[in-house]
């Protein structure tokens, strides 16, 4: 392993610097141009298929038959004229990444004769193995079939030589098993919701979409290295590693100048994003040694996912050829930052109104007040199913680990608009308004965008923070599917916007004025919701203890997380907006323990065989020289000499045996509470005694590894070390 490792740096430094052929246009001339968009479909459509699609995409309204294959035989001609020879249902699984299964345009229809073929029946559906797949119960082994379903909203696109088109996954009984699915029904719900809250100040809006501006953080580390750590291969994150002297303490790489082999790199995925029609446009070094961050322009919630994935898919593939592998992994290195996907949250009418912009005049700020305290008072009431929704093995490790946010969901807002709420709790009196009151009231209001310019501080600490003209859900993690997130944000604030507009009309059927109603309304949802607004800092002890005093839930891992999705109000919740059945719902909270079972599983196999079979020989190997050096010193030097000479090594002998006999020790404890909790059938029980029997073991395991580490010669260490990976250029 030594010579694998040495051999890996070597070849590191002979290494030819790689050329990237990037095009000398201008972006806006290949932006989009393997994106079968709106441009393309008018070059290849006829007028009566584009105006179907486009209300299919606008309305949801069903494509039928017909207009499919018109569509399906336009798709193929623009693919093929691309160089497209396949195509593939592209998914989102329960797996967490994405899944294609690629099919030939050719068919063969007699004798040596072929011919490209693409029929609407094939672009509208296709089966699958749904067995094959998480499902929590939902398909047996036996019931295979399963079905995608094209999604026209999110433009099929090509990778390579294959037309991809999104597609929903759902079972034979008609179950959602993809994350797609839920979240178009809670893109649907919300959209509904604030289309009949918005008419109290706009009568033209008839549709409200909800935006997604993601950023997307990742370590870049050199190939070799990476193969040479079977830990970053198999649990995608350095289980073992001492931190090196210098690591991220000077601050000294967050938006520093970035490194050309690096930014090679970047150039190249950039192109290919681009003409795969995903908005990038921010790229910079993040805290951690080469840590990296790139982020798109804010796009309608599906497709921005849609184009999460695809990012994700194209940093490794890009990254291969750079001879790097990409690190989405939320904690690759302890004691660094870990890498989040900060989920940027907004609403938006179809006549180009930011909802959660305050706007110039009374009115349009009253509108921006409905939809900020409405969405506080959402997360007020349902901060648990917010924390579940971006709970894994991995963000556990990332959470509250003083560069995120902490599990203890909270909602900040800053100074200003806590004083603007304040002030408009306190001023509401009781009974009917008088018109002064009203006016004053109108007056105060209209102050809001002059107090909100560039008074809306940021707060890393907060999982929840409103950051001038949208929220930013900061604790989501770097490697999850942004729809889980999402589908959980638009269900509690539609349900609550639900509640909203049954309560202003009821008080304007008790003779309150519009605004009058909304206003007394928003003064009750306020005060309701101040348990959940936090101005300080999340990392801190008192908090904790202040969450608490509050009545707040912290739920430090994903299995006591994950619980929260069996409560009946939350089942309740989901299964009336029509989002998740009690059954799907059921499904996720058993795919998801299981998932958060195995990522363990793997990871406490993964450090028990580094440990047995490489640090444990290494380090007996190294004690034999010292042995050697002792017997060799015993030889040569006096007895007064030997004994002064020989405290060094015989120490170095004591404490390498100690930290083995210690590791030794663990390893056998960990692969015994392995060993019972295996035995377990009930999923929440597993999951439950993985977390608190088998994961507690790793990092005492890693403590006496990085302990020989420090004492072992460098040149017998089997692994490359963080400095290696953390500093390579």
């Amino acid at each position: 392993m030594a010579t694998l490792r040495f051999k890996a740096l070597e070849d590191l430094q002979n290494r030819l610097p790689i050329q990237v052929d990037s095009p000398a246009a201008r972006v806006s001339q290949y932006y989009g141009e393997n994106v079968f968009n709106g441009d393309a479909m008018r070059e290849y459509l006829t007028p009566e298929a584009y105006k179907s699609v486009k209300a299919a995409i606008n309305s949801g309204l069903t494509i039928d038959r017909r207009v499919a294959d018109q569509v399906a035989s336009a798709m193929k001609d623009w693919a093929i004229s691309k160089g497209a020879t396949h195509y593939t249902h592209w998914f989102q699984p329960l797996t967490g990444a994405t899944a294609e299964k690629h099919d030939s345009f050719f068919d063969y229809y007699e004798e040596g004769r072929g011919i490209e073929r693409f029929e609407g029946t094939m672009l509208v559906q296709q089966e699958p193995d749904a067995s094959s797949f998480p499902s929590g119960g939902l398909r047996n082994t036996f019931e295979a079939r399963g079905y995608t379903a094209w999604d026209p909203s999110s433009p099929a696109f090509i990778i390579g030589r294959t037309l991809c088109i999104p597609t929903i996954f759902l079972s034979y009984t008609g179950d959602a098993l993809d994350y797609k699915m839920p979240l178009l029904r809670a893109l649907n719900v919300i959209d509904k919701a604030a289309t009949e809250v918005c008419r109290y100040f706009y009568r033209d809006v008839n549709k409200v979409v909800t935006t997604l501006g993601w950023e997307q953080e990742y370590f870049l580390v050199d190939a070799a290295l990476y193969n040479a750590r079977p830990d970053l291969v198999l649990a995608g994150r350095a289980l073992f590693g001492h931190n090196p002297a210098k690591g991220q303490q000077l601050d000294d790489h967050y938006f520093g100048s970035i490194a050309e082999r690096a930014m090679s790199f970047m150039r190249d995925f950039e192109i290919e994003a681009l003409r795969l029609g995903i908005p990038v446009t921010t790229r910079h070094n993040e805290v951690a040694p080469n840590q990296f961050e790139v982020a798109p322009k804010f796009e309608e919630a599906n497709l921005a996912n849609d184009h999460n994935l695809l990012l994700m898919d194209l940093l490794e593939k890009i990254a291969r050829k750079h001879r790097f592998r990409v690190l989405l992994h939320e904690k690759p290195f302890a004691g660094l930052n870990g890498s989040g996907k900060h989920n940027n949250w907004s609403l938006a009418t179809d006549t180009g109104i930011n909802l959660l912009s305050p706007g110039k005049n009374p009115k349009s700020n009253l509108r921006f007040l409905t939809f900020v305290v409405n969405t506080i008072k959402a997360i007020s009431e349902y901060p648990d199913v917010l924390r579940a929704s971006i709970a894994s093995a991995s963000n556990d490790l990332r959470l509250g680990a003083n560069e995120a946010p902490p599990a203890i969901m909270s909602v900040f807002i800053g100074s200003q608009l806590t004083q603007i709420l304040d002030d408009l709790e306190k001023s509401i009196k009781a009974g009917k308004m008088t018109p002064e009151h009203k006016t004053e009231l109108k007056l105060n209001i209209g102050k809001i965008p002059q107090l909100l310019i560039d008074n809306t501080d940021r707060n890393r600490t907060s999982p929840f923070a409103f950051t001038g003209n949208k929220f930013e859900f900061r604790a989501v993690g770097s490697t999850a599917n942004c729809g889980s997130a999402m589908v959980a944000l638009n269900a509690i604030v539609a349900n609550q916007l639900h509640d909203f507009k049954k309560a202003v009309d009821k008080r304007i059927e008790g003779g309150n004025g519009k605004d009058e109603a909304i206003l007394k309304e928003l003064q009750k949802l306020i005060k309701e919701s101040k348990t959940i607004r936090f101005e300080g800092n999340g990392y801190g002890d008192e908090w904790v203890k202040e969450a608490a005093r509050r009545g707040l839930s912290n739920l430090p891992d994903t299995p006591r997380a994950i619980e929260v999705l069996e409560r009946p109000a939350v089942q309740k919740l989901f299964a009336n907006l029509e989002i998740l059945s009690e059954r799907e719902m059921h499904a996720r909270i058993e795919t998801e323990l299981e998932k958060y079972m195995m990522q363990v599983q793997i990871e406490s196999r993964v450090a028990g065989d580094l440990a047995q079979n490489h640090i444990i020989p290494t380090a007996i190997a190294y004690q034999n020289r010292l042995l050697q050096n002792l017997r060799g010193l015993k030889e040569v030097l006096p007895k007064a000499e030997y004994e002064q000479a020989s405290l060094t090594p015989l120490k170095l002998v004591r404490d390498i045996t100690h930290h083995m006999e210690a590791i030794k020790t663990k390893v056998d404890a960990m692969i015994e509470a392995r060993k019972k909790a295996n035995k377990i059938t009930d999923p929440k029980k597993k999951a439950i005694t993985y977390c608190d029997e088998v994961r507690t073991f790793l990092p005492e395991i890693k403590y006496h590894s990085d302990k020989l580490e420090l004492l072992i010669d460098d040149e017998l260490w089997p692994m490359p070390k963080l400095r290696e990976l953390l500093f390579t250029k």
